[in-house]
C-alpha cells in the first residue's frame, strides 16, 4: 500500500513519470510542439490526481513540484536519470506494493504514449522513445 512508501521514494516514482513525458517531448524538439506535448503531460499527471484507482498514482500525481530536471537539463541526462528512476520506481513497487506494480507501469506508458500523441510529426523518435521507457518499466 501506498502509505509503506517513503516521501523520496515518491519522488522517485514522480521523476519517473514526469521524465518519460520529457523523453518523449524532447525526442522530436519543435518549438510549438513542446508546449502541445507539456499541456498533455499537464493534463494526463493532473487528471490522474483525482480519477485514478490506484492510491499510489493518485499521490504520485498529486507530488507536483516539477518534474525533477532544471530547464537546461541536457537530454542525455534527462534520459539516463528517467530511465533510472523508472527502474528504480519497478524495483521499489515490486518490494513495497506489488498490488500497484501494473498501475504505475500503465500510468507511466499512458503518460508518455499521450504527449506522443499530443501533436504531428516525430512519429519515429517518439515511437522510440516510448520503447526506452516501456523498456524500462519491464513492460513488453
Amino acid at each position: 500500500m501506498a502509505e509503506t512508501l517513503t516521501h523520496d521514494e515518491l519522488q522517485t516514482l514522480h521523476k519517473g513519470v514526469t521524465g518519460a513525458g520529457l523523453l518523449v517531448s524532447l525526442s522530436d524538439r519543435s518549438f510549438f510542439d513542446t508546449f502541445k506535448e507539456a499541456g498533455a503531460l499537464a493534463r494526463h499527471v493532473s487528471g490522474a490526481r483525482s480519477s485514478s484507482s490506484s492510491p499510489v498514482v493518485r499521490e504520485v500525481a498529486a507530488l507536483g513540484g516539477g518534474t525533477g530536471f532544471g530547464v537546461t537539463s541536457h537530454p542525455e541526462k534527462i534520459e539516463q536519470e528517467t530511465i533510472a528512476a523508472l527502474q528504480t520506481a519497478v524495483s521499489l513497487l515490486e518490494a513495497k506494493a506489488p498490488e500497484e506494480l501494473e498501475a504505475y507501469r500503465s500510468f507511466v506508458l499512458e503518460v508518455a504514449q499521450s504527449v506522443a500523441d499530443a501533436a504531428a510529426g516525430g512519429e519515429a523518435a517518439e515511437t522510440e522513445a516510448v520503447g526506452k521507457v516501456r523498456s524500462a518499466l519491464g513492460s513488453s
